[in-house]
């Protein structure tokens, strides 16, 4: 286990995911019930509880992790949910909106005709092309989980 948790981390941070964050994503991925105590996960990526602070905060930022109180505790359990990739992308269109109203703000400001402004023109055309394709990709996904649930279980006798 431990060496997936390495292996994934490190393609994690290969696409530019803090490197502990990714440890910790990685760790509460491959946990049985999605869910450890800081403590918890310290101990199994034998780091410090301090480090995961951190990892947690951005995570959760993110939201690919969410925090709950441990049942009859002040401690806090971290999970990652089902369809955590999901919940995380789906928060990804209003980072695109704000992406895009900025974009066309610079525009104006360095004007159209500008070496910057074809810049900020070609990134805000791409901004634009993500946010629709995103949207479909997710209605995609949605039919296809909904599909999927659908499904009769396969017979394992």
């Amino acid at each position: 286990m431990a060496a997936f948790v390495e292996r994934f981390a490190g393609d994690l941070t290969d696409a530019g995911i803090q490197r502990m964050a990714s440890r910790v994503f990685a760790c509460l991925l491959i946990e049985d019930s999605g869910a450890l105590t800081s403590a918890e996960i310290a101990e199994r990526l034998r780091v410090s509880s301090g480090a995961i602070s951190g990892a947690v905060s951005y995570l959760s930022q993110v939201h690919l992790v969410s925090r709950e109180r441990q049942p009859g505790t002040r401690r806090e359990r971290y999970r990652v949910h089902q369809d955590t990739w999901h919940q995380a992308m789906s928060n990804r269109e209003p980072v695109l909106n704000r992406w895009i109203a900025s974009l066309r703000h610079g525009i104006e400001v360095v004007g159209p005709d500008t070496p910057a402004g074809r810049r900020l023109s070609e990134t805000l055309e791409f901004m634009e092309f993500m946010r629709v394709e995103f949207q479909e990709v997710m209605r995609r996904w949605d039919a296809r989980r909904a599909a999927a649930s659908a499904e009769p279980a396969e017979d394992t006798r």
